[in-house]
């Protein structure tokens, strides 16, 4: 069995609302085992056998649709995943504020050209790192709240899926899928 994290797009911010019982439910419907939630904005932490990050998020996502009327983005990264984005940070070592400290998980990796593109819009100070399917962000002057480098803005810069974690999250989600 392998440990993953299914981290949802935009759950319990705005609208669209999913009880985490509901959540551990429909994946556990599904016959993941030791489901566990993570805070109440759809991180969920499961066992799996072996299996493609995107067959799982496909899974996931269809089940939500199917049962609670819910479409909403899946990303799935392994335990060992994300073992190596916390490694790969260039900046959890430059803040004690887990707010200022943040990864942004895409779908799938952007092409060279998109990356290559991407700024910080005008007057905001932050610093970021792509890393394949990942965006390790830096807020020095603030946290993630006062930013227009939102999921919606990489979304449309870089025609992938986006689902933002602060680190203290990134770092609980490594931990609960650790195994």
């Amino acid at each position: 069995m392998t440990r993953y994290a299914a981290l949802l797009r935009g759950v319990n911010v705005g609208t669209t609302r999913l009880a985490m019982a509901d959540l551990r439910r429909l994946v556990t419907d599904l016959g993941h085992e030791d489901v566990k939630t993570y805070l109440q904005s759809g991180n969920v932490v499961f066992s799996s056998p072996p299996t493609k990050d995107d067959i799982l998020a496909e899974g996931i996502a269809r089940k939500l649709a199917d049962e609670l009327g819910l479409r909403v983005p899946v990303l799935v990264r392994s335990g060992d995943e994300l073992a190596s984005v916390v490694a790969a940070s260039p900046y959890a070592g430059k803040q004690d504020d887990p707010t200022r400290v943040l990864v942004a998980f895409l779908a799938a990796a952007p092409s060279k050209a998109k990356v290559r593109d991407l700024a910080a819009p005008a007057g905001e100070n932050l610093e970021f790192a792509v890393d394949g399917r990942e965006i390790h962000l830096h807020f020095p002057d603030g946290g993630y709240g006062r930013t227009k480098f939102t999921n919606a803005h990489l979304e449309k810069k870089l025609g992938v899926v986006a689902t933002t974690r602060n680190w203290k999250s990134v770092l609980a989600l490594r931990d609960l899928a650790a195994g």
